[in-house]
């Protein structure tokens, strides 16, 4: 009877500690819904309300490592730039996936990974680009986001298009 009554028990207890365990994985949070909108933003080059989800402090490691990161008015300011080259950009529809992580640690993350397509507006051409960003998450605002993409196919593009524009400026020089 006494093993009976502590196997019932153990089960109680087992089960009351699952249910007060905090969930460490999800794709539905209150900080993928505002990673959503940071994305929804960058799409409508709305850079002010892109910011809004960020703390003032953020620090911003875009294919960089975390020394070189960027402040947030450095990235609005480069999102500005390259938005300037290209004639569209945005991310694929149903292409894209979040998920909340939460660490042992216990540091907020949201993963997004997405497929940005662009059209460089100097040659016309459409780029698409595999993209994964993480962003931690600090009272409800973005406080570090690691960003990484391959940028290379446009960039050769880009180097191309200069040095077929060389010659021309040199001879217009002489």
């Amino acid at each position: 009877m006494k093993k009976l009554l502590f196997l019932g028990l153990a089960i109680v207890l087992s089960t009351t500690a699952c249910q007060q365990q905090e969930k460490r994985y999800t794709q539905q949070s209150p900080e993928i819904d505002t990673y959503k909108k940071v994305i929804d933003a960058y799409e409508k080059q709305d850079w002010e309300a892109m910011a809004s989800h960020y703390a003032d402090t953020a620090k911003i490691m875009n294919n960089v490592e975390e020394k070189d990161g960027q402040t947030l008015a450095q990235l609005v300011q480069m999102n500005k730039d390259d938005a300037s080259l290209f004639s569209s950009w945005d991310y694929v529809d149903g292409e894209s996936e979040y998920e909340m992580v939460v660490t042992d640690k216990g540091k907020t993350y949201v993963n997004f990974w997405g497929l940005w397509k662009g059209t460089l507006a100097a040659n016309n051409k459409t780029y698409t680009i595999p993209t994964h960003i993480t962003a931690q998450f600090v009272d409800g605002k973005v406080v570090k986001e690691f960003g990484y993409w391959d940028l290379s196919k446009i960039m050769l593009d880009m180097q191309a298009m200069q040095q077929a524009e060389a010659p021309v400026v040199n001879d217009t020089i002489k």
